[in-house]
C-alpha cells in the first residue's frame, strides 16, 4: 500500500472507493503489511465499505418502476421495492 495522503472517504465515487477497498483487501490477504499498518488500513477499509453501502442504498432509493394502468399504459412511477 502506498503512503500517499488519504482522501476523505466521503468524497470518493463508488468506483474509486471500491478500487481502494479491493487494494486493501489484497494487501491484507497477502499478509505483507506490518501489524500496525494492517490495523490502520483495515479501519480505512471499514470506512470505505460503509461509504459504498451508503452510496448503493441511495442509488436503490432513486430507482423507480413504471406503474401501468388497466389498459397497460404508463400511469406513473413507484419505488422499485413497492414500499
Amino acid at each position: 500500500m502506498t503512503t500517499a495522503p488519504q482522501i476523505d472517504v466521503s468524497t470518493l465515487s463508488f468506483e474509486k472507493a471500491v478500487e481502494e477497498l479491493e487494494a486493501i483487501v489484497s494487501a491484507l490477504e497477502r499478509g505483507d503489511v506490518a501489524l500496525d499498518k494492517s490495523i490502520e488500513i483495515y479501519e480505512r477499509g471499514e470506512a470505505l465499505k460503509k461509504h459504498c453501502e451508503a452510496l448503493l442504498n441511495a442509488a436503490e432509493n432513486r430507482i423507480e418502476k413504471i406503474r401501468l394502468d388497466r389498459a397497460g399504459k404508463p400511469a406513473g412511477v413507484e419505488p422499485l421495492d413497492g414500499a
